[in-house]
C-alpha cells in the first residue's frame, strides 16, 4: 500500500489537494499566527515613523512615563543620540527583545505552564500592550507588555506544529511553508490598514487596530483547542531525560549556524526600521494624484512571499523528483546570497533618481521582490531545521534559540541605524548587503562539516 503522505501526484489539481491535506490543528495555529502578525506588523510599520514624527518631539516626550531614565541608560552605552538615532535604537531593542523572550517562553511552555496556557497568556498580554500604545504616557509599559507577551506566544505556538505529524511525514515541510503564508498574509494586511488609519485618524487609531487583531487571534486559538496536540505540560517528565551524544552533536551543529542567521536578521531588521525613513526621504510615492503612505511599502513584504511561494514549492518538488533539491543548509546559503543581492539593488537607487533625489516606486517594488525570495529560502527553512533537528524535549527551547538570531540582528541593526544620518544611502545599504551575503558565503564553506554533524543520527 502506498502512503500518500510520502508521494506526490503529477496532476496539478491533485497537488493542490495534497497541499491542503493537513491536520485541522495546522489551520488553527496558522489562523492564530495570522492575527498575531496582523497586530505585530501593523504596529511595527508605524513605530519608527511615530517616534520620529511625534513621540520623541519635545511636547510629547515629556509625557512618557520613565522615558528620561530609559534614554539615560541607552545613551550611557551609545553616547548622545539624535531623535532619528534614538528612534532607530529603540526600535532595534524592542524588536530584538520581541525575538529574545521566546527563549524563556519556550522553556516555560516545555517545562512549566504547557504550551496552550503560555500561548493564551501571551495573547492577553500583547492585546493589553497594543491598547496601551493609544496613550503617550504608557508607551514604555506597552512595549514591555508586548515583549513579554510575544515571548510566551511565539515560543510555544509554532512549536506545536511538529507534534501534528509523524516522523518522516513529507507534509511537515509543507506545513511550515503554509504556516508562513499566515505570517505573510498578516504582514501584508496590517501595514495597509494601520497605515491608512494613521493617515486619516492618527497614530493611535492604527495601534488600536493592532490590539483588536491580537484579540481575534486569541479567539481563534481558544475555539480550535480540540484540534491541537496534547499539551506539553502533560509530558514534561518524559522530556527531562538526559540528552544522548548524538542529540548533543545535533545541537552543536544548530548552534554553529546561529551567528550566520544573525547576519541575515541584521539586514532584514533594517528593512523594518530605517528603511521606512529611506522611503520617506528618497522614494517617489506618487501614484496618479495619490501619495502612497510609507507603511504601505511594508505590505509588500507580506504579499511577495505569498505570490512566489507556490512557484518555489513547485521548483523544490521538481528538484526533489530529479534528486537535485538543495538541502536545508544549501537553501539557507542561497537565501542569504539572494537577500544580499536585493539589498545591494537598493544601494544602486541613486543611479535612477530624479533631480529631487527621488527614486521610482517600482525600484522599491523590485527590492521587496528580490529580498523576499531570499527570505523564503531562509526564514521558514531555518525554523523547520531547528524544529526537526532539536530533541523533542527541547523543541520549544531551540525554536526560541533560533529567534535569538533575530534578537541579536535587531539590536545590531538598531545601532547601525545611527549611520543613516552620516552615510550616503548607497554606503549604508551596501554595508548591510555585505553582511548578509557574507553569511551566505560562509554557509557554503562550512556546510559540509555542519551537514555531517546533523547526519550522524541518520
Amino acid at each position: 500500500m502506498i502512503d500518500r503522505r510520502l508521494t506526490r501526484s503529477t496532476d496539478p489539481r491533485a497537488r493542490w489537494r495534497e497541499l491542503l491535506d493537513h491536520p485541522r490543528g495546522l489551520w488553527v495555529l496558522t489562523g492564530t499566527e495570522l492575527w498575531e502578525r496582523i497586530s505585530f506588523h501593523g504596529m511595527q510599520a508605524l513605530l519608527t515613523l511615530y517616534m520620529v514624527e511625534q513621540l520623541l518631539l519635545p511636547d510629547h516626550i515629556v509625557h512618557v512615563i520613565g522615558f528620561a531614565t530609559f534614554r539615560g541608560i541607552v545613551e550611557g552605552i551609545t553616547g548622545p543620540l539624535s531623535v532619528t538615532a534614538l528612534a532607530a535604537q529603540t526600535f532595534g531593542l524592542y524588536v530584538g527583545l520581541i525575538y529574545f523572550t521566546p527563549v524563556v517562553g519556550g522553556w516555560l511552555g516545555d517545562r512549566v505552564t504547557g504550551r496552550r496556557g503560555a500561548v493564551m497568556a501571551g495573547a492577553l498580554l500583547m492585546t493589553a500592550g497594543h491598547f496601551a500604545l493609544a496613550f503617550d504616557a504608557s508607551f514604555l509599559l506597552a512595549l514591555l507588555l508586548l515583549i513579554v507577551g510575544a515571548g510566551l506566544l511565539r515560543g510555544n505556538l509554532s512549536a506545536q506544529i511538529k507534534a501534528l505529524y509523524a516522523d518522516g511525514d513529507r507534509r511537515e515541510a509543507d506545513a511550515f511553508q503554509l504556516y508562513y503564508v499566515g505570517i505573510n498574509l498578516g504582514a501584508f494586511i496590517a501595514p495597509i490598514v494601520t497605515g491608512a488609519l494613521a493617515v486619516v485618524y492618527g497614530w493611535h487609531a492604527g495601534f488600536a487596530f493592532a490590539g483588536f487583531g491580537m484579540l481575534a487571534g486569541l479567539l481563534v486559538y481558544v475555539a480550535g483547542q480540540r484540534h491541537l496536540p496534547a499539551d506539553s505540560s502533560r509530558v514534561r517528565a518524559a522530556k527531562r531525560d538526559r540528552l544522548k551524544p548524538a542529540e548533543r552533536t545535533r545541537l552543536s551543529a544548530l548552534l554553529a549556524i546561529w551567528p550566520l542567521m544573525t547576519c541575515f536578521w541584521i539586514a532584514q531588521s533594517q528593512v523594518w526600521n530605517v528603511y521606512n525613513l529611506w522611503v520617506r526621504d528618497h522614494l517617489d510615492r506618487r501614484v496618479g494624484g495619490v501619495v502612497v503612505p510609507v507603511p504601505w511599502l511594508q505590505a509588500l513584504d507580506g504579499l511577495a512571499p505569498v505570490l512566489v511561494m507556490p512557484l518555489f514549492l513547485s521548483l523544490w518538488r521538481r528538484q526533489a523528483a530529479a534528486g537535485r533539491e538543495p538541502d536545508s543548509l544549501a537553501k539557507l546559503a542561497i537565501g542569504c546570497l539572494v537577500f544580499g543581492g536585493g539589498t545591494a539593488w537598493l544601494s544602486l537607487a541613486p543611479l535612477v533618481s530624479d533631480a529631487a533625489g527621488r527614486v521610482p516606486l517600482l525600484w522599491a517594488v523590485a527590492f521587496h521582490l528580490l529580498t523576499n525570495i531570499g527570505w523564503l529560502y531562509v526564514t521558514p527553512i531555518g525554523l523547520a531545521l531547528y524544529a526537526a533537528e532539536a530533541p523533542s524535549g527541547l523543541r520549544g527551547t531551540m525554536i526560541g534559540i533560533n529567534t535569538l538570531s533575530t534578537f541579536a540582528g535587531s539590536v545590531i541593526s538598531g545601532r547601525l541605524g545611527s549611520l543613516y544620518e552620516r552615510w550616503a544611502p548607497a554606503e549604508f545599504w551596501l554595508l548591510h548587503a555585505a553582511v548578509v551575503a557574507g553569511a551566505g558565503v560562509v554557509l557554503l564553506v562550512i556546510g559540509p562539516t555542519v551537514r555531517r554533524r546533523l547526519l550522524l543520527v541518520r
